[in-house]
């Protein structure tokens, strides 16, 4: 049986996924075939993305197959690695949910996660419940800023990914002010991919909340 470009064995979950060809309509990079854009035309990208993250967990793959069933097809711009792009997943299901626990599992530190992870369901679990856009930023081989937006009320929230102590993929839960965790980036664009999802001088590791390049 021959075996798909995009199997698992090619999707490492540290490194970012691999080039193709083509030019997106918001940028002038590249667009993989199961990244589906900002203003998509068909459900197929995302779909296709669903199958192939989910059959790379055997052991998870129920909970994540049913977590995709029953909520919003997350859109994405910009460069995500394959880790980044299912924890944002996760984070993003958790806030629809309303689910402060789970999604302080996904702290990789855990001083502020569960205060940081009730700030962020109070200010945006409402907003999770429609359509979020994911913009991921540079690169995403060991942490990546990710800007979220929520389409059903406007709101704009930077948070980043990375990888934990334990070389597992988690979320920077890190904002145990209200007011910090509620902030909307002053940096980030109005529209998800206006600036190419590149950070000027980016060199793939950015406190959340700093200004870009540095």
């Amino acid at each position: 049986m021959t075996s798909s470009p995009w199997s698992c064995a090619a999707m490492s979950p540290t490194g970012p996924l691999p080039p193709v060809g083509g030019a997106d309509q918001v940028g002038t990079r590249p667009v993989h075939p199961w990244v589906r854009r900002a203003r998509p035309v068909g459900i197929a990208a995302t779909a296709v993305l669903g199958g192939l993250l989910a059959g790379c967990a055997a052991d998870e793959s129920h909970d994540y197959r049913s977590d995709y069933a029953n909520h919003q097809p997350l859109h994405v711009v910009g460069y995500p690695s394959a880790g980044s792009l299912e924890t944002v997943q996760k984070a993003v299901w958790r806030l629809a949910d309303g689910d402060t626990e789970g999604l302080a599992a996904l702290g990789v530190d855990g001083e502020d996660a569960d205060v940081t992870a009730r700030n962020w369901v109070k200010s945006f679990g409402t907003a999770a419940k429609g359509e979020v856009t994911a913009d991921f930023y540079d690169e995403g081989s060991v942490r990546q800023v990710v800007v979220l937006y929520f389409d059903r009320t406007g709101q704009i929230k930077e948070i980043e990914a990375r990888i934990g102590e334990d070389d597992v993929w988690g979320l920077t839960l890190a904002e145990p002010d209200p007011a910090d965790a509620s902030a909307r980036p002053p940096w980030a664009p109005a529209k998800p991919g206006a600036i190419g999802s590149r950070t000027p001088g980016a060199i793939g590791s950015r406190t959340p909340g700093a200004q870009p390049g540095t």
